[in-house]
Protein backbone atom coordinates (compact mmCIF):
# COMPACT_ATOMS: atom_id res chain seq x y z
CA UNK A 1 0.00 0.00 0.00
CA UNK A 2 1.15 3.39 -0.67
CA UNK A 3 2.03 5.92 1.82
CA UNK A 4 0.28 8.76 3.04
CA UNK A 5 0.83 11.71 1.03
CA UNK A 6 -0.17 15.52 0.23
CA UNK A 7 -0.95 17.40 -2.83
CA UNK A 8 -1.10 20.61 -2.44
CA UNK A 9 -2.70 23.02 -5.26
CA UNK A 10 -0.48 25.59 -4.85
CA UNK A 11 -0.98 28.48 -6.75
CA UNK A 12 -3.27 30.44 -5.02
CA UNK A 13 -3.35 28.17 -1.57
CA UNK A 14 -3.08 30.62 1.46
CA UNK A 15 -2.12 27.90 4.19
CA UNK A 16 0.88 26.59 2.67
CA UNK A 17 2.43 27.34 5.75
CA UNK A 18 0.34 25.16 7.61
CA UNK A 19 0.39 22.21 5.41
CA UNK A 20 4.41 22.39 5.82
CA UNK A 21 4.05 22.34 9.58
CA UNK A 22 1.60 19.51 10.05
CA UNK A 23 3.59 17.30 7.65
CA UNK A 24 7.12 17.82 9.60
CA UNK A 25 5.32 17.06 12.93
CA UNK A 26 3.21 13.81 11.24
CA UNK A 27 5.87 12.75 9.04
CA UNK A 28 3.96 12.56 5.83
CA UNK A 29 5.63 13.24 1.84
CA UNK A 30 4.25 16.62 0.49
CA UNK A 31 3.83 17.92 -3.04
CA UNK A 32 3.22 21.45 -3.77
CA UNK A 33 2.30 21.68 -7.39
CA UNK A 34 2.01 25.32 -8.89
CA UNK A 35 2.43 27.02 -12.72
CA UNK A 36 5.14 29.29 -11.92
CA UNK A 37 8.22 28.77 -9.01
CA UNK A 38 7.95 29.74 -5.17
CA UNK A 39 10.08 28.91 -1.95
CA UNK A 40 9.38 25.78 -0.15
CA UNK A 41 11.24 25.02 3.06
CA UNK A 42 14.39 22.83 2.51
CA UNK A 43 13.43 19.47 3.56
CA UNK A 44 13.51 16.22 2.14
CA UNK A 45 9.57 15.32 3.10
CA UNK A 46 8.42 18.80 0.36
CA UNK A 47 8.45 18.61 -3.09
CA UNK A 48 7.88 21.61 -5.23
CA UNK A 49 6.81 20.50 -8.42
CA UNK A 50 6.44 23.03 -10.98
CA UNK A 51 4.51 22.20 -14.21
CA UNK A 52 4.41 24.02 -17.42
CA UNK A 53 1.91 23.02 -20.37
CA UNK A 54 -1.44 25.47 -19.97
CA UNK A 55 -3.57 26.30 -17.52
CA UNK A 56 -4.96 22.98 -16.20
CA UNK A 57 -1.53 21.70 -16.20
CA UNK A 58 -1.19 21.79 -12.56
CA UNK A 59 -4.62 20.41 -11.73
CA UNK A 60 -3.91 17.20 -13.91
CA UNK A 61 -0.63 16.97 -12.32
CA UNK A 62 -2.60 16.29 -9.28
CA UNK A 63 -5.42 14.37 -10.75
CA UNK A 64 -3.06 11.91 -12.23
CA UNK A 65 -1.55 11.19 -8.93
CA UNK A 66 -4.57 11.32 -6.40
CA UNK A 67 -5.67 8.19 -4.78
CA UNK A 68 -7.07 6.91 -1.39
CA UNK A 69 -3.91 7.44 0.18
CA UNK A 70 -3.45 11.43 -0.87
CA UNK A 71 -5.03 14.62 1.00
CA UNK A 72 -5.31 16.84 -1.68
CA UNK A 73 -5.85 20.88 -0.79
CA UNK A 74 -7.65 22.86 -3.44
CA UNK A 75 -10.14 25.74 -3.60
CA UNK A 76 -10.77 24.49 -7.22
CA UNK A 77 -14.28 22.65 -7.02
CA UNK A 78 -13.74 21.45 -10.51
CA UNK A 79 -10.06 19.72 -9.64
CA UNK A 80 -11.85 18.51 -6.17
CA UNK A 81 -14.71 16.34 -7.94
CA UNK A 82 -11.62 14.95 -10.15
CA UNK A 83 -9.60 13.95 -6.85
CA UNK A 84 -12.57 12.31 -5.21
CA UNK A 85 -13.90 10.38 -8.41
CA UNK A 86 -10.29 8.92 -7.73
CA UNK A 87 -11.33 8.13 -3.82
CA UNK A 88 -8.72 11.20 -2.87
CA UNK A 89 -9.83 13.07 0.51
CA UNK A 90 -9.89 16.60 -0.65
CA UNK A 91 -10.11 19.42 1.72
CA UNK A 92 -10.57 23.47 0.77
CA UNK A 93 -8.21 26.05 2.60
CA UNK A 94 -10.63 26.73 4.32
CA UNK A 95 -11.03 23.23 6.26
CA UNK A 96 -14.38 22.59 4.43
CA UNK A 97 -14.17 19.36 3.06
CA UNK A 98 -15.21 18.33 -0.26
CA UNK A 99 -17.27 14.93 -0.42
CA UNK A 100 -18.92 13.07 -3.12
CA UNK A 101 -22.41 14.11 -1.25
CA UNK A 102 -21.58 17.66 -1.04
CA UNK A 103 -19.42 17.78 -4.49
CA UNK A 104 -22.76 18.29 -6.79
CA UNK A 105 -24.14 21.26 -5.40
CA UNK A 106 -20.85 22.66 -5.33
CA UNK A 107 -20.21 22.46 -9.20
CA UNK A 108 -23.77 23.44 -9.58
CA UNK A 109 -23.56 26.38 -7.14
CA UNK A 110 -20.24 27.27 -9.14
CA UNK A 111 -21.84 27.03 -12.78
CA UNK A 112 -25.16 29.24 -11.51
CA UNK A 113 -22.10 32.17 -10.53
CA UNK A 114 -20.65 31.91 -13.70
CA UNK A 115 -23.34 32.28 -15.89
CA UNK A 116 -24.76 35.17 -13.61
CA UNK A 117 -21.20 37.03 -14.07
CA UNK A 118 -21.21 36.51 -18.15
CA UNK A 119 -24.53 37.62 -17.89
CA UNK A 120 -23.31 41.20 -16.30
CA UNK A 121 -24.39 41.06 -13.18
CA UNK A 122 -22.27 42.20 -10.31
CA UNK A 123 -22.05 39.72 -7.60
CA UNK A 124 -19.49 39.27 -5.17
CA UNK A 125 -16.51 37.06 -4.19
CA UNK A 126 -15.90 34.14 -1.07
CA UNK A 127 -15.32 35.58 1.90
CA UNK A 128 -12.45 37.14 2.77
CA UNK A 129 -10.09 34.31 4.43
CA UNK A 130 -10.07 34.35 8.48
CA UNK A 131 -8.13 33.29 11.08
CA UNK A 132 -11.20 30.69 12.04
CA UNK A 133 -10.70 29.00 8.06
CA UNK A 134 -7.09 28.78 9.19
CA UNK A 135 -8.02 26.51 12.35
CA UNK A 136 -10.53 24.68 10.50
CA UNK A 137 -8.03 23.36 7.96
CA UNK A 138 -5.16 22.84 10.43
CA UNK A 139 -7.93 20.49 12.30
CA UNK A 140 -9.11 19.12 8.94
CA UNK A 141 -6.27 18.23 7.65
CA UNK A 142 -5.24 16.81 10.79
CA UNK A 143 -8.12 14.74 11.13
CA UNK A 144 -7.56 13.39 7.26
CA UNK A 145 -4.38 12.46 8.13
CA UNK A 146 -5.01 10.26 11.32
CA UNK A 147 -7.97 8.35 9.61
CA UNK A 148 -5.69 8.02 6.27
CA UNK A 149 -2.68 6.57 8.97
CA UNK A 150 -5.32 3.90 10.50
CA UNK A 151 -6.55 2.40 7.72
CA UNK A 152 -3.29 1.68 7.05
Amino acid sequence: MSQVRILVDADACPVKEEVYRVAQRRKVAVAVVSNSPFRVPIDPLIERVVVHGGFDAADDWIAERADARAVVVTGDILLADRCLKAGATVIAHTGRPFTPASIGSAIATRAIMADLRAGGDVIGGPAPFAKADRSRFLQALDEALVRLERQR
